[in-house]
């Protein structure tokens, strides 16, 4: 079953004004659908990265996976390797941590890994989580994920969401998606106000939410002093506190006084990173992303290290559409030492899909698809009306802090910040 063609398609979505550590959200979110076509008529979907510099890499790739065996997942991995020449990306955007050689092989060579998951379900009539070893769920759980949030994008008109600014209105947006999609545990993206303001947001959540496991983010916008502090005054409440320092040498201060487990999608990012995250005890929990582990089975090597070392597991979530929480979901389901919700932006993006039929959130959790493969269709309308979202949209890279700026021209990027 070899591969006999691959389409690259960059498409955008419409986003809201999420606030982070460097920014807000632009109106637009990117994506890249790749289409992986066999000589036997089975074609495979994968989901990725829309940056301009990631989508070239991700173009340079593929026709040097034409005629390759689609089971050959090794060959394939070489293969992107040796299109890509030693490039290291950049965490241009600031939120995903310090790229390396490897980590950029397996950003690109993810995608089309998980289209030859796709395609090797459907060879066999079997959903991806049976070829991962066998579903040891039937769902997989999800956690609210928080922003604080302007009501709307400069000039534009407010949306369904409303404003989040201070606790009430983070409870109030907490409430609405609980109440929309059932989740049973929540987080918060923080580093945005001064770290006192969302103490007091995450103590609000507590309030409203006594039974629901809480976890804060502030993508390292603090020192290890005030991480310290902070998780002093949030003992007994976090479920754990992700990523609250710089580095795993800023990681490693804290996790030796904090009273709760330290998680990172920051500082381990790739397996070049973990001997010296063990060694330093640096975290805890490693939230996992096939996006940037290198596909569905490194992710599987990467729960087997964390089993290893007493780390627990979880998984991490960028603006994604619906391939990618297919994939998300089959890899969860089949890896047994997953030890918390998972994150996912999907409800926030929920309206402009690429599949035929988009994912529902039953009690939070989202049920495993049943059909070979993925277990979705590629729905071409939408992915065309994507795709001209991006010829139109006018954005090539995330930009978070330059479009802050737009608004607060005072704006700077800064971490730690507090």
């Amino acid at each position: 079953m070899r591969i006999s063609g691959i389409t690259v398609t960059p498409v955008a979505f419409p986003d809201l004004p999420l606030l982070n550590s460097v920014g807000v959200h632009e109106p637009w979110a990117l994506r890249t659908i790749v289409e992986v076509r066999t000589d036997e008529g089975i074609s495979g979907l994968g989901e990725t990265y829309g940056d301009i510099g990631h989508l070239n890499r991700v173009r340079t790739a593929a026709p040097e996976l034409i005629g390759l065996d689609a089971h050959d997942l090794n060959g394939m991995r070489a293969r992107v390797a040796r299109a890509l020449g030693g490039e290291a990306g950049s965490d241009r955007h600031g939120l995903t941590g310090r790229l390396t050689v490897e980590s950029t092989v397996d950003r690109v060579f993810s995608a089309f890994e998980v289209a030859a998951w796709d395609i090797r379900g459907k060879a066999l009539g079997r959903p991806v989580a049976d070829l991962l070893g066998g579903a040891v769920r039937d769902a997989v759980p999800y956690s609210a994920y928080l922003f604080y949030k302007w009501d709307r994008h400069p000039g534009g008109e407010p949306d369904e969401w409303g404003e989040a600014l201070d606790p009430g209105g983070v409870v109030e947006q907490a409430r609405a998606m609980i109440d929309r999609h059932g989740f049973g545990s929540i987080k918060l993206k923080g580093g945005v106000f001064p770290p006192e303001r969302e103490v007091e947001a995450v103590r609000a959540l507590r309030e409203a939410f006594p039974d629901h496991p809480l976890r804060l983010d502030p993508n390292a916008a603090w020192t290890p002093e005030t991480s310290l502090r902070v998780a002093a005054e949030l003992e007994g409440v976090l479920e754990y506190l992700e990523d609250p320092a710089p580095e795993i040498e800023g990681m490693a201060r804290v996790a030796a006084e904090a009273p709760m487990p330290l998680a990172t999608n920051m500082c381990v990012i790739a397996f070049e990173h973990i001997p010296p995250a063990v060694a330093a005890g640096a975290v805890q929990v490693i939230l996992s992303d096939h996006h940037y582990w290198g596909g569905l089975a490194r992710s599987r090597e990467l729960a087997a290290i964390c089993r290893t070392f007493g780390i627990g597991l979880s998984m991490h979530s960028n603006s994604h559409l619906g391939i990618s929480l297919a994939a998300m979901t089959h890899l969860a389901a089949a890896t047994p030492d997953l030890d918390y919700a998972c994150d996912t932006h999907y409800p926030w993006n929920r309206a402009d899909d690429v599949i035929t039929r988009p994912f529902t959130f039953v009690d939070g959790a989202i049920p495993v698809p049943d059909r070979p493969g993925l277990g979705v269709e590629l729905d071409r309308d939408a992915l065309a009306r994507l795709a001209e979202n991006y010829r139109g949209c006018g954005i090539v890279q995330r930009d978070d802090t330059g479009y802050m700026r737009t608004v607060d021209p005072t704006y700077e990027r800064k971490r730690p910040r507090w």
